[in-house]
């Protein structure tokens, strides 16, 4: 991406893709801790010699609230924080599709490709932004996940003379 999404301009890349992050690489003990923090450590995730056995998919599994919790980190390297905005707060997500399984096995690496949606002006010149995700896996054809995020966009805050 040539041109810096901001606040102001960001009504500019409705309908385009805005880029494709770096590959991000997880391993089994990122996704036992997953497990773990969550309350889901199920075997098809965490049990990798039975998984291997047992699973009709051969390996452990990344579990998909994990592919979906890594949104934010892929907005922020893929270059989707307003430069010209105080910070920028999840709203939630409109659409969330676990498309196919990713298996761990060694390790597996996983990208973004975002595009903006929609934007819808908000009072005191906040922006709700609407974002398409898909996770890619490396060396796969098809998407593991596809996401429509929200966001929403705070400008800088404005000291009044008042608050001096």
């Amino acid at each position: 991406m040539e041109q810096e999404i901001t606040i102001k301009n960001i009504q500019e890349f409705v309908g385009k893709e805005i880029g494709v992050t770096d590959w991000v690489e997880l391993d089994q003990m990122q996704v036992n801790i997953f497990g773990e923090v969550t309350r889901w450590n199920k075997w098809m995730h965490s049990d990798q010699e039975r998984s291997r056995r047992e699973s009709p998919y051969g390996d452990t599994l990344v579990h998909g609230f994990f592919l979906v919790s890594l949104i934010t980190h892929f907005s922020e390297i893929g270059g989707l924080r307003p430069k010209d905005g105080s910070h920028s707060l999840n709203y939630g997500m409109d659409k969330v599709r676990i498309l196919q399984p990713v298996k761990v096995g060694d390790g597996v690496k996983l990208r973004d490709r975002i595009s903006v949606l929609k934007v819808v002006n908000k009072a005191g010149g906040c922006k709700l932004c609407t974002t398409a995700h898909q996770i890619e896996i490396e060396g796969e054809s098809r998407p593991a996940a596809y996401i429509e995020y929200l966001n929403y966009w705070q400008p800088p805050q404005q000291i009044s003379a008042t608050s001096r």
